[in-house]
């Protein structure tokens, strides 16, 4: 039934459809929040001041979905997950340490048309941006040393820029500051901040220690 609704509720107007996710979903979805027309339906949804969820979007299957103030999801994202509540075999050697959530910090944003695995938890930390399109974090793969479905987390530090066309693996971690070029490809924690990564796999290409980047100075997530 709740399924049934929460497509019902896609095509109300915002002041309702808040009420309407408030009052029968229990989210906290703060008044100068935002969703439009994307199908949200998540065990625990909380939406900060001034953050916002576009248009076209499907978000399912996740534990929780927490956008901190003015974080934003853009249009047209596939983010999903393979509940908690789904007892199927796959991953219950992971039953005690899984989490499928996606935490925005604030001010961090992705854009649109990405496809985003939240098997396990992905969590994007302040002012960081997810760029561009057609990029993708996958959380789960099939583990061939035992033969069986695994996942782990991915982490995106503060300030990070992630370009166009990107591919992050469970285990990713990105460092603070740091940049993962267009088309790369990231299955590891990487360590060295304010650093430019890139290339399949990516790998450390140079520091941006000793350059004046104003993106990793910014006090605004937008950018114009």
């Amino acid at each position: 039934m709740k399924k049934i609704l929460s497509l019902i509720i896609i095509i109300l107007p915002w002041f309702i459809k808040r009420r309407l996710y408030n009052w029968i979903f229990k989210y906290k979805l703060h008044p100068s929040s935002k969703i439009g027309l994307s199908w949200i339906f998540v065990d625990n949804l909380s939406l900060a001041s001034g953050s916002k969820i576009g248009h076209l979007n499907v978000v399912k299957g996740l534990n929780k979905l927490k956008l901190d103030e003015f974080s934003t999801i853009g249009n047209l994202n596939w983010i999903s997950a393979f509940p908690l509540s789904l007892k199927s075999g796959h991953f219950q050697h992971q039953d005690d340490e899984r989490m499928p959530d996606l935490i925005l910090g604030e001010h961090t944003a992705i854009t649109n048309r990405h496809l985003i695995d939240c098997t396990n938890r992905i969590e994007i930390k302040r002012f960081s941006t997810f760029a561009g399109f057609r990029s993708t974090i996958l959380t789960h793969s099939i583990d061939l040393k035992t033969c069986r479905q695994s996942s782990s987390p991915v982490i995106i530090e503060e300030y990070c820029f992630i370009g166009t066309g990107c591919i992050l693996l469970g285990g990713t971690t990105l460092p603070p500051r740091s940049i993962l070029a267009a088309g790369s490809t990231i299955n590891k924690k990487m360590d060295i901040s304010c650093s430019l990564y890139g290339g399949t796999p990516a790998k450390f290409i140079k520091s941006l220690e000793n350059e004046d980047l104003q993106y990793f100075k910014r006090s605004t997530g937008f950018v114009i």
